[in-house]
């Protein structure tokens, strides 16, 4: 609900001290390490890939998965959910992958 201030209250108090709370599943707010929101995107990424774990093995399929994560230093949802599920490959848009990365993807396959 908004109102204005009235005279009283402006005279009364000179100043006031305001706090704001960052929400964004990307971390990706200069100055925070850990965003509202992040670590609850991290663990449905998380969830999602240990659902398609034993459908993958199961039928002997491989899976690619996109997480959000925009370009916001070494893309932490990234980063950390490949961390958490032990993914064989992880491209991030700061550190592009070698120009063979096609062959040792195919090699890591086969394996």
């Amino acid at each position: 609900m908004y109102r204005e201030i009235s005279q009283k209250e402006a005279d009364e108090s000179s100043s006031f001290q305001v706090v704001g709370l960052v929400a964004s599943i990307d971390n990706d707010f200069h100055g925070t390490e850990v965003t509202i929101g992040c670590d609850s995107a991290l663990h449905r990424i998380t969830e999602a890939a240990d659902s398609i774990t034993s459908t993958a093995s199961s039928h002997q399929r491989t899976f690619v998965m996109e997480v959000m994560g925009r370009h916001c230093g070494y893309t932490y949802l990234a980063i950390k959910s490949a961390m958490a599920t032990e993914a064989d490959y992880v491209f991030i848009p700061e550190d592009p992958p070698d120009k063979d990365w096609p062959e040792k993807l195919c090699d890591k396959l086969t394996q």
